[in-house]
């Protein structure tokens, strides 16, 4: 696959900006960052002042909407940088996906992108 292919292919899922709190847990440790942006197939944060988060370990991420709508998936560290930290997407929950699919809609204005990351979603899931 040249290189073309696999940006586009990389970026199939609809990523929106948004600002929002996220509480990375691993091991019981708990971190604060800040939400850059959003996709089924991952989110980037800022990366936090101190932290220590493992490559081969599954990781909680908690996207805090407001006090009674959080996005929670777990994911994989997959790249790092002094800014920004970018996680892999591995599992989601159904309310996760509800919040999810309502942040696309509001944010996009785009109609049936929320109708497309949805299928996507439960395309993957049939999958494994």
């Amino acid at each position: 696959m040249d290189q073309n292919n696999n940006y586009q292919e990389r970026r199939r899922f609809s990523r929106v900006e948004f600002d929002a709190d996220v509480q990375l847990v691993q091991e019981g440790k708990h971190f604060s960052a800040k939400l850059h942006d959003i996709s089924l197939n991952g989110v980037l944060v800022s990366t936090p002042s101190e932290y220590h988060i493992r490559t081969d370990m599954p990781c909680t991420l908690n996207v805090i909407l407001s006090d009674q709508a959080v996005i929670t998936m777990q994911a994989a560290l997959v790249h790092s940088s002094s800014s920004v930290l970018g996680f892999h997407c591995t599992s989601i929950d159904m309310d996760s996906i509800v919040h999810l699919r309502r942040l696309i809609e509001i944010n996009l204005g785009e109609p049936g992108a929320a109708e497309r990351v949805l299928t996507e979603l439960l395309r993957r899931h049939q999958m494994l």
